[in-house]
């Protein structure tokens, strides 16, 4: 509740009750991120255009905290690691050690489940399946939207072999944020596979990112 950060919401309050339990926000105009996207009218408001810019340029709030721990009162001793699971880099369930890649991974969940229009759970499960990385991308992608045009076909591409590189399972072979920045706000798409309708999963993954 002390935290002062622009892109932080802003939490005025909680209720911690057996009979129930809330916490208490700034009120955010168009909700959550998650809630255009589950409900079929936003996502479908929510163009190609729109999802590579909610990626590469627009400024986040933040609400939810996959690194934060809850401490046991009179006692500094912290309980274990809470927060959203599916967000949560899998190195953090057996080292307990909060790293930049973990935030490395967490920003690679989002940018999959914007592209995708649902969490990408069971996608990154199932990614060290051969079979599944020869998956097409177009089937990947959200259904409710129609296969993107040309001009941006190769931001989509972009934006999807980013966001595999950093939920790699290695952490050491993820990017840096500081890269994933640079790379999403200065580098221009330059990814020459074609046509769009064939590309693999597998072929975005062996990319160099």
């Amino acid at each position: 509740m002390e935290i002062r950060h622009r892109n932080i919401v802003k939490l005025y309050g909680f209720c911690s009750h057996t009979q129930c339990s809330f916490l208490i926000y700034e009120y955010m105009e168009r909700g959550s991120l998650a809630s255009i996207l589950s409900n079929n009218e936003g996502a479908a408001q929510l163009d190609w255009t729109s999802r590579v810019n909610v990626i590469k340029e627009l400024e986040a709030s933040v609400s939810d905290f996959g690194t934060a721990r809850l401490l046991i009162p009179d006692s500094s001793n912290w309980t274990a690691l809470v927060g959203t699971c599916g967000y949560i880099a899998p190195e953090l369930a057996y080292t307990m050690r909060v790293t930049e890649k973990c935030d490395v991974y967490s920003f690679g969940v989002v940018a999959l489940e914007v592209m995708m229009g649902s969490h990408p759970g069971e996608l990154i499960s199932s990614l060290s399946s051969s079979s599944r990385q020869d998956t097409l991308l177009k089937d990947m992608l959200d259904q409710r939207l129609s296969d993107p045009m040309a001009d941006v076909a190769q931001e989509v591409l972009f934006v999807v072999s980013m966001a595999l590189a950093c939920i790699r399972p290695d952490p050491d072979t993820r990017p840096t944020m500081r890269r994933v920045a640079q790379e999403l706000s200065i580098r221009g798409p330059s990814i020459s596979l074609q046509p769009f309708h064939a590309v693999t999963l597998r072929q975005l993954m062996d990319l160099k990112v």
